[in-house]
């Protein structure tokens, strides 16, 4: 979440007269996140998220993410759930650009996540997992390990001012990722951006999932790998280690509703180092492509690389869960 687009009040409540939900009593601008503009909206005392978007988010998909969460929705996975406008569309067109207004979710992020909630975490992406494989839409990876040689090639020439060693350590990472990638693991639609804002808890109980923008078909270990990097790493950014009992508590979860596969375990490590990768080249080139006027904190590269050392440097997935 961020702000791209600057609305006013009147901008809002012209977008609002396409909907039947009530009058605008106040709205905010959200500043987390990297992707799309977000605001807060008060309207007949109820709270929804105004999504406008931006970047990387095609017009064609959309309607995939808007399916998406109502489907998750309807099968009791907790969830925003999209509101259809006067024309019975959930996407509306605004001055040039596509928006969402979704139901508020209750609770909010937490900044590090106990080994219980990572097994509370790992019990709902599973059960998201299962219910997913009876969806009949479809979306592919823009982001996925074919992606990243191009991605790197474009920040290739400037990254090392974030880091004077980062396009070697980017390349060797790369070469290894591509080299020992797997071809054929169980796969079906995954969240892939399952980072501790994107989780929400009340009273430290898991309350449900936002933002489904970079959800795709991929493999279902590929999420485990991005749950990994982004939930199971303790300490400051430049000194973080890999906590297992928050990996083994995620992964006992998961395992509660959908066993992983031999060959899934076999891979956990590769696919960890590829998850890394993947989020180290999206920061390093948001942080290198600031928009000028946006209100948004870009998150900082850095972080990955300890991330990345522990990954190149484990030898199976017993180093990460027992």
């Amino acid at each position: 979440m961020a702000v791209y687009t600057k609305f006013n009040k009147e901008n809002i409540e012209e977008i609002l007269s396409n909907y039947t939900i009530g009058s605008l009593n106040s709205f905010k601008g959200i500043q987390e996140g990297i992707e799309n503009t977000n605001y807060f909206l008060l309207i007949d005392n109820k709270k929804y998220i105004l999504t406008i978007y931006e970047k990387r988010v095609k017009s064609e998909d959309l309607p995939f993410f808007s399916e998406l969460m109502t489907g998750l929705n309807k099968a009791g996975v907790k969830c925003p759930i999209p509101i259809v406008n006067k024309h019975k569309k959930s996407i509306t067109d605004y001055n040039g650009k596509k928006l969402m207004i979704v139901t508020y979710l209750e609770g909010k992020a937490k900044k590090t996540l106990t080994p219980k909630n990572c097994k509370s975490v790992g019990v709902e992406v599973a059960k998201m997992h299962e219910i997913t494989k009876n969806f009949k839409i479809k979306r592919k990876n823009d982001l996925s390990v074919s992606s990243w040689r191009e991605l790197f090639n474009s920040v290739k020439k400037e990254c090392s001012k974030i880091h004077q060693d980062l396009p070697r350590l980017i390349e060797s990472n790369l070469n290894d990722v591509e080299k020992n990638w797997p071809k054929d693991l169980p796969k079906g639609i995954i969240h892939a951006d399952l980072f501790n804002d994107n989780i929400f808890f009340n009273n430290n109980e898991f309350s449900g999932l936002i933002d489904f923008y970079f959800s795709c078909e991929d493999f279902y270990a590929f999420e485990i790998a991005i749950c990994f990097n982004a939930l199971c790493f303790d300490g400051v950014p430049k000194n973080l280690s890999f906590n297992v009992t928050k990996a083994k508590n995620f992964i006992d979860g998961y395992n509660s509703i959908r066993k992983l596969t031999v060959e899934e375990k076999i891979n956990i490590k590769v696919l960890s180092q590829g998850a890394a990768l993947r989020f180290l080249l999206t920061r390093v080139f948001d942080a290198l492509n600031t928009v000028d006027g946006a209100i948004v904190k870009v998150k900082d590269p850095m972080e990955y690389l300890k991330r990345l050392e522990f990954h190149k440097n484990s030898k199976n997935f017993e180093e990460f869960f027992f």
